[in-house]
Parts: C-alpha cells; structure tokens; sequence
C-alpha cells in the first residue's frame, strides 16, 4: 500500500550528513561552557532521527559517521582520527553503544507505527470493499468502484475484480479468489506489480475479499430467485385473470352458438326463424372470433416490441375500412375530415385494428345518439377524435380505461381488452391516445398519427 513521503537511500545519507554538520557547528559553541566528552550525546538526536525515519541501517550509519566526527572536531588531538587519552577512548565507546542502542529502539518503533499505519488501512479497504461491493444495486458497478479503491489503496495503474475464471498474460497478473475449494472470480493487477504489494493482496486483503463477493455472488441469486419467483406469482395472477375475465365472454357466445344449432335441427320451424337462428349463429361467431383475435393481440403486446410494417396511409380510408368491422351505431355516424389530409407512415392492419377498437367502444356506449368522427392536420401530425354522447367516464378512471379488463362502462361489457390493444397498437406506430370525458356528457378518444418527417 501507499507509504506516503519519499524514504529513499539518498535522501538519508543527506539528512545524516547535514545533521552531523549541524550538530558539529553546534558542539563547537558549547565547548566553552560543556566539558567535550559530554557533547557527544547531542549527536544521538541525528541517529534518533535518521533511525526512526530511515531504519535501522540508515541509523547505525549516521551513529558511526558521528562517531568519527566527533572524534576528528572534538576529541583531543583534534583534527586526527586518534584519541591521546583513555577517558575519550571510554566516552567515544559509550557514544557508540548509545549511538546503536538508540537505532534500534527508533527502528523498532518505526516498524510498530508503520505496521499500525499499515493495518489502518487495511481495516478502512476492507470497510470501504464492503460497502462498494454490498451496498451497491449493480454488480457491475460495485465490481468497477471496488477496483478502483483497491487501484488507488497500493498505488497501482489498474485493478480488475471479475466474476469467474481468468488468466495472467503479459500485461496482466491473476489473482484467484476461491470459496469452498472452487474459484468465484479472479482479481487483475498489472504484471509489473512489485512482490511486496502481491503479498500484502494475497496474504491480507485477498481473503477477504473473497468472502465480500462469494456474499455478492449469493445475493444475486437470491435476488433472481425472488424476481423468477415474483414473476411467476404475477403470471399466475395474470392467467387467473384473463381466465376470469373471460370466461363469460366466451361462454355467451358459445351458449348462443350452441343454442341456435340445436333450434336449428327442429323440424318445426319456419323458414324465417332459420334464418333468424342462422343470424344468431352467424353475429355470435363474430363476436367470439374478435374476442379471441383480442386475446391474441394483446398477447403479442405483452410478449414484447411489436414489430411493424411501415407503409403509406390514407387515414379517412383507415378509418372507412376499420368501420367496416364494427356494427352500425343506432344513433347514425357523422364523419367530417379535412380535405386533402397527408398520408402517415406506419402499419395500416395494426392501425386498421386499433381504430376499429375505438369505434365499437364508441359504439357501444353511444345508445341511440350518434357517433362522430372527426379528422384535421397539424404541422407534425393528424389528430382523429372519435367521439359518443353516452354516460361518459369518471376523472380517475381516464388513464385505466387502457387497462387490460377494465371497462369503461359500469355494466362491466366487453372484454375489456379494446382499449389496451388500441393504445398498445397506436404506439408501436408511434402514436398516441388519451380519453376526455364529463359524467353524463359522453367521451371523446383523441388520437395522434405523427406526420412522416420532413
């Protein structure tokens, strides 16, 4: 990991050299007023120094370059490495002990305060990997914030943690992270790494780290079990619903049909009630067929995009052509374009079914009032608002009427899938519906075909 300020070999032999100077000059202003053999302490503070900075070396050096510096400029003869009399051979030996002595206690708390340092941040990593790694919502960018701590922590160009099996190469040196004998992912590092940083990953940060992503690893599944879980539930719920929803609509149709074609094999009956009960069977078959061509259109909504092909189109000939499959509203129609409207692109048999929706929903709740139909151009697109004068929709169920089975109306007719299947079809082609209404004063379906750009 990081260890802060330059400590090179260079910049301690300066520091012990201009110490020793220094403290020599010093020295020589306290001849005066110290016995000489007593100033030899005051060159433990350059060894005191160097020692506890630069290590143990560093400060054996500085106490034997002390030693001869005092000597040389203090200890009689001066200016001569030799010693006339026995009491400074004595106190130049002490100096020395003390000298070595005082090293290796300054070592030795150096070493502890930089192991202390070093676990520190340690400790703060393996805080910091925790929370990247648990507390993000992506793996991916928890794996990416993770290796970026752990690049800046040891001072490295690049890490990379990575879910599964990887392998060194040139530029790169792997680092396996196993969890119950099996290998979970693989942490990266440049291939130039130095072995005292390899050690530091391998032997302090590595395990844990291992514990950190095989938790990760585990929290997704979990996470996708309960999605997978979650989604099955709402599957179910879905199908229950559909099931429900229609089940009566399918049964009505079906107990006309059947009744009908039972009717029909009586022997008794006249000519114009066969072609009645012919005309039941006929109306009733239709009306099962949209159901279950519904069914089938919304299903393709719900299973994803909606593919479409896009072709140019008239829309007072769609809308011509998508009354063409709805019944004749008993209130009459009043259909009024502007005159020359452009044509859109877009897919006319998706847009033909959803105009189609609209209209019988129109229809149905018209009663015996007319239906409208009315179609302008704006710059950027065509605007179509289909409008009825029957019981109209409350304020809060505008947005749910394009529900899948809701119903507009309070009677609960209909499937409830119309609506759904027009918005989901207008906006694969990329338009759009909205419903406006007052209670008691009918609704009105506006709906936006964008204009081909340019």
């Amino acid at each position: 990991m990081t260890t802060g300020p330059d400590r090179s070999l260079a910049a301690g032999l300066a520091v012990a050299l201009a110490s020793v100077a220094a403290i020599t000059a010093v020295i020589f202003g306290l001849r005066e007023v110290v016995p000489v053999v007593s100033t030899g302490v005051v060159y433990l503070l350059a060894v005191l120094l160097v020692s506890s900075y630069w290590g143990l070396w560093m400060g054996l050096a500085t106490a034997v370059v002390s030693a001869v510096a005092f000597n040389f400029f203090h200890i009689p003869p001066t200016g001569r490495l030799t010693i006339a009399e026995g009491e400074n051979w004595l106190a130049l030996g002490v100096f020395l002990v003390a000298a070595v002595v005082t090293s290796t206690l300054a070592d030795s708390a150096r070493s502890r305060a930089e192991e202390a340092e070093r676990r520190t941040r340690e400790a703060d990593l393996s805080a910091e990997l925790a929370r990247l790694l648990l507390g993000a919502r992506s793996v991916e960018d928890s794996l990416r914030a993770a290796s970026q701590r752990m690049a800046k922590a040891f001072d490295l160009p690049s890490v990379s943690i990575e879910f599964g099996w990887a392998d060194s190469d040139e530029r790169r040196r792997a680092l396996p992270l196993i969890v119950e004998g099996g290998r979970i992912g693989t942490v990266l590092v440049p291939a130039t790494t130095d072995g005292e940083t390899l050690d530091a990953l391998q032997d302090r940060v590595i395990p844990g780290l291992e514990t950190l992503v095989a938790a990760v690893r585990r929290r997704d599944e979990l996470e996708s079990q309960v999605i997978e879980t979650k989604a099955l539930r709402r599957s179910n719920v879905v199908k229950t619903t559909i099931l429900r929803s229609v089940s009566h609509d399918l049964r009505s149709p079906l107990t006309a049909i059947t009744a009908a074609a039972g009717g029909l094999e009586s022997d008794t009956l006249s000519d114009d009630e066969r072609r009645e009960l012919g005309s039941v069977i006929s109306a009733e078959s239709a009306r099962l067929s949209r159901l279950v061509d519904n069914l089938l259109d919304l299903s393709r909504l719900q299973s994803g995009p909606v593919e479409t092909r896009q072709e140019s189109v008239d829309v007072e000939e769609l809308v011509r052509a998508a009354l063409d499959h709805v019944p004749p509203p008993p209130g009459g129609l009043d259909l009024s374009f502007e005159p020359d409207l452009p044509p859109i692109e877009a897919d006319a048999s998706q847009l033909e079914r959803a105009l189609a929706n609209v209209l019988e929903n129109a229809v149905r709740f018209a009663g015996e009032e007319p239906v409208s139909v009315r179609g302008r151009a704006t710059e950027r697109q065509i605007l179509l608002r289909i409008s009825d004068r029957g019981p109209g929709i409350r304020q809060q169920d505008l947005e749910r009427v394009f529900e899948p089975f809701t119903h507009a109306g309070e009677d609960g007719s209909g499937s409830g899938l119309g609506l759904a299947i027009a918005r989901g079809f207008l906006e694969a082609n990329g338009g759009r519906i909205r419903a406006e209404s007052l209670p008691g004063q009918g609704t009105s379906f506006v709906i936006q075909l964008p204009l081909p750009a340019g």
